[in-house]
């Protein structure tokens, strides 16, 4: 089966939609999407709609859940809380109950999927060796498949040998037939790993591997929709250079 993987849309549409075209095009099977639709960006109810329509799973970020009122928003820094508490009073009622029903972790084809970490589906950033070490002796999948972090990146571990990642670029193919692994596909919406096009990931069930995508976006469309709805600038300002 070929599965599209994304992650940390943050109400970007343009983002979003270009990543599910990209992904239709490339003939998926299904899309998994391992949370926060919301949060940052400024089109909350399109990319909750487009999720609902697109991907069979769908898992709770941290913004998804401070949105819906389950995480407290003395949690967030003060332009994340700003647009949290906007998308609380612009969101519509049923956008409201739909991501109330997330869980900030799931499972898929026998594969492990959580928007943080395997130790902390919702907090934990994992970007370095020893954390995707305690990671791997924390859940039983062989592999899974994180967000949060919004950057592309992979941590395998070899029987006897210690954990060991990097971050990923477009095209790099990983063989999941062994090893033990743990893979962000970067975000859809807002990339912070220097790359502004919105970031995906192929997973290929059958042949057992997973290829990095990027696909390019209407990044000013995106940034004029943050504008239009009064959010710091900042949030539009990073998107055309990926951070």
């Amino acid at each position: 089966m070929q599965v599209a993987i994304c992650s940390d849309i943050h109400g970007n549409r343009h983002g979003f939609e270009a990543v599910i075209a990209a992904a239709h095009e490339a003939g998926v099977d299904e899309m998994w999407c391992l949370g926060d639709l919301v949060g940052y960006g400024a089109e909350p109810d399109a990319c909750v709609a487009l999720a609902d329509e697109h991907c069979s799973i769908v898992l709770a970020g941290n913004h998804d859940l401070a949105v819906t009122g389950a995480l407290s928003l003395e949690d967030f820094s003060r332009g994340a809380a700003l647009a949290a508490r906007w998308t609380r009073e612009t969101i519509k009622p049923e956008t409201m109950e739909w991501l109330s029903e997330l869980s900030p972790e799931g499972t898929g084809q026998g594969i492990g999927l959580f928007h943080a970490s395997p130790r902390d589906p919702v907090w934990e950033y994992v970007l370095s060796n020893l954390t995707a070490e305690m990671c791997f002796d924390s859940t039983d999948f062989r592999v899974s498949f994180i967000g949060h972090s919004h950057v592309a990146l992979s941590f395998t571990r070899v029987e006897g040998e210690p954990a060991a990642g990097t971050t990923r670029r477009e095209g790099t193919e990983l063989d999941l037939s062994e090893s033990e692994w743990l893979i962000n596909p970067g975000s859809a919406g807002q990339p912070r790993d220097g790359d502004p096009r919105a970031a995906w990931l192929l997973l290929d069930t059958d042949a057992k591997t997973a290829v990095f995508h990027r696909t390019e976006y209407d990044i000013a469309g995106a940034q004029a929709a943050i504008r239009a709805a009064r959010l710091p600038d900042s949030l539009a300002e990073r998107l055309q250079y990926g951070q």
